[in-house]
């Protein structure tokens, strides 16, 4: 981390920051994003994540107003706490609401007995890490990231929110913190404050697109900041083997040119005896910023699935021929990156048999609810 935090914040830490492993654990949908998920799915799905390795999980207040944190921390209970990372977020406080209807507004299939609001300032920061400790169940995240400020009261994050979790970290509260977005603008000026040791970038660099975060990731790089990356399928459509014609980008109808774009990525895969999803949850980590990728698992299979994505083995030739397109693609003057991931889920087989493309269909639907932060 680099120094120059507003007045009387801490300066850098003189902690490490844990080392994050590839692999991430999003749990957005254990907060049933979109639809229900059952006990037994959660019990399943983090069950299947401790087997195959995984040791860091991420989640939020916002996601399924608590459910999400509470359901986790239920599930991990079981393992030793030094044996596993652990992030959530502040900036929407969980209060009383009305219990006569559900969260579906906000994309949570939960009972609306609770409502959202903004606060980044100190106390309301403070009072977010107390709260999701206990509905985790556990005495310590390590972790916290000030979620989606652009979407809140930006300014308060930023004059109050993070020096507040500067303070934290510093009082030992935490292991390291940081800024959770999709705005590469926001957490460009959050990596220059340098008050944060991480940041969580959703969508915005990927194995389809890298142009919106190109400056932020040199300043990670310069300011020692590590990259989350996270809804790196951008939004299902890099999910499947094969790109299908009513494909979702952005959580609507993909343009034919990114449709296009699609398909050449996933011939390009095929070509070297790898699949798309390969190559997209692979991507990101090729970039010397970017030390993780969260993926949003719902069942046994998604993780399983995405844990065998992450192991592929993708040759050397099939990263040049990506960055050869990558360069075709750029904006003009731009060639590719040098150095070249509501959360995303596990990517699923081509379907062999004939008629399956309803249940693939669905399957990238599910793709796309994970990714949803």
């Amino acid at each position: 981390m680099s120094a120059g935090g507003p007045a009387g914040a801490p300066g850098p830490s003189a902690r490490p920051v844990p080392e994050l492993p590839r692999l991430g654990f999003g749990a957005a949908q254990l907060g049933n994003l979109y639809r229900p998920t059952t006990d037994e799915e959660a019990d399943g799905a983090v069950r299947a994540a401790w087997e195959t390795g995984i040791r860091y999980f991420d989640t939020a207040p916002h996601y399924g107003l608590g459910t999400s944190e509470r359901r986790l921390g239920q599930r991990l209970a079981a393992h030793p706490r030094e044996e596993y990372l652990l992030s959530t977020k502040v900036g929407r406080l969980l209060e009383p609401g009305p219990g006569t209807g559900d969260d579906m507004a906000h994309a949570f299939a939960v009972p609306d007995d609770h409502v959202r609001r903004w606060d980044f300032s100190e106390a309301g920061v403070r009072r977010s890490h107390a709260e999701s400790l206990e509905r985790l169940g556990l005495g310590s995240v390590d972790i916290l990231f000030a979620h989606d400020p652009e979407e809140g009261p930006t300014e308060q994050a930023f004059a109050e929110g993070l020096p507040a979790l500067a303070r934290m970290r510093e009082e030992g509260l935490v292991r390291a913190v940081g800024v959770g977005s999709k705005d590469a603008a926001v957490l460009t000026r959050a990596v220059r404050t340098g008050l944060i040791d991480l940041v969580m970038l959703s969508g915005r660099y990927t194995l389809l697109e890298q142009d919106g975060s190109r400056e932020l990731l040199e300043e990670c790089v310069r300011h020692g900041v590590g990259v989350v990356a996270v809804s790196v399928f951008n939004s299902g459509l890099l999910a499947q083997h094969r790109v299908a014609d009513d494909a979702t980008y952005e959580y609507a109808q993909a343009p034919a040119e990114v449709i296009a774009h699609a398909r050449e990525l996933a011939d390009l895969a095929a070509q070297h005896g790898v699949t798309l999803p390969d190559l997209a949850v692979q991507y990101p980590l090729r970039h010397p910023a970017v030390r993780s990728v969260a993926l949003g698992m719902r069942t046994a299979a998604q993780v399983e699935s995405n844990a065998a994505r992450m192991q592929a083995r993708i040759p050397d030739a099939a990263w040049e021929a990506v960055a050869r397109l990558e360069s075709e693609h750029s904006p003009p003057g731009r060639g590719a990156a040098a150095d070249t991931a509501d959360d995303p889920t596990a990517a699923v087989d081509d379907p062999a048999a004939a008629g399956a493309d309803a249940a693939t269909r669905a399957a990238s639907a599910d793709v796309a609810a994970g990714e949803r932060r």
